[in-house]
């Protein structure tokens, strides 16, 4: 079952990403300090935490938030599934459980960025069978030779009512035909 974190959540979402096998210390260090700031101050801190839980277990957690500056584009931070757990398509519903939120929220763009070492050849794999498209690799992003791959979703936008009439949106440029 997806939910949104709780408090309760934090010390095994951590030692989740400790065990995942391919971050490293400072990144998992990563991970707590979003935790915690979005401890300290919720969604207004930027970042929302989704969790998996299979059998009262965490198994897999996903981290997202708005892009700074940006209109409608959000970052997926993290999405992480437990060694024992992979495979078995928690990290495509926690995925697509991700989009419907940012889409729900008005997000169109989503952002993921991962790293062209070995080690991240299955997030590589998995980004790309759920339809993100490599927008960019920046040569030496990370440290020599371990390069940033970026890539992108454009998300459906939830349907919404229609705009009343109003002397505002009627404007010469944009004629009754916009408002159709």
């Amino acid at each position: 079952m997806i939910t949104a974190a709780t408090e309760q959540d934090g010390e095994p979402l951590i030692a989740l990403a400790a065990d995942a096998g391919n971050f490293k210390p400072a990144e998992v260090a990563c991970v707590a300090e979003l935790w915690s700031a979005y401890m300290a101050h919720g969604e207004s801190s930027g970042y929302s935490f989704l969790v998996y839980r299979h059998a009262e277990h965490l198994a897999a957690f996903a981290c997202f938030g708005p892009h700074p500056l940006t209109e409608g584009t959000y970052d997926l931070y993290w999405i992480c599934t437990a060694l024992d757990m992979r495979s078995r398509g928690l990290g495509g519903q926690l995925l697509a459980r991700v989009e419907a939120e940012v889409s729900g929220r008005g997000g169109r763009l989503l952002l993921a960025e991962t790293s062209t070492t070995p080690a991240f050849s299955a997030a590589r794999r998995f980004y790309e069978t759920y339809g993100y498209r490599c927008e960019s690799v920046i040569q030496d992003f990370y440290a020599p030779g371990d390069h940033l791959v970026l890539y992108t979703k454009h998300l459906a936008p939830q349907p919404s009512l229609p705009r009343p009439l109003t002397s505002a949106t009627l404007t010469p440029e944009a004629g009754l035909a916009a408002q159709t």
